[in-house]
């Protein structure tokens, strides 16, 4: 399930490998995007910076309205979630610290120490390495 939310896409995925597949899929567009804003800096373009967040935990789903139907996604995931985005730097990818151990070594990570959180107690985050 994806949607987006302002300029910003939050995906859900209920898969067993979903740390891998999704900072996988975090990187893919980071490359994409660093190579489409090379391209518009070499025509004197303003530049589109992407930052990503993702963190793993439970979350709540279900559909809303009465007229208009939505399937959606609540809890603290999903607000930690939008907090790992937030708390990132652009062209990067920012992980908490439930999705650094899901992946098991499947990445190379930076930690990036204790980081204040809006609402929450701070939190450890990491930077996924971009590959090659």
């Amino acid at each position: 399930m994806s949607k987006y939310v302002n300029l910003k896409l939050m995906v859900m995925a209920p898969h067993p490998q979903h740390a891998q597949a999704l900072v996988a899929v975090a990187l893919e567009m980071q490359a994409f995007m660093a190579n489409y804003n090379a391209e518009r800096r070499a025509q004197g373009l303003v530049e589109f910076p992407m930052r990503a967040g993702i963190h793993s935990g439970p979350v709540v789903a279900g559909v809303v309205g009465t007229r208009k139907f939505t399937y959606d996604i609540w809890g603290d995931t999903v607000n930690t979630a939008a907090r790992m985005e937030s708390a990132d730097a652009a062209g990067q990818v920012n992980i908490s610290e439930s999705t650094f151990a899901l992946l098991d070594g499947a990445y190379r990570c930076t930690p990036r120490g204790s980081i204040d959180v809006k609402h929450k107690a701070p939190m450890q985050m990491y930077f996924v390495e971009m590959p090659g």
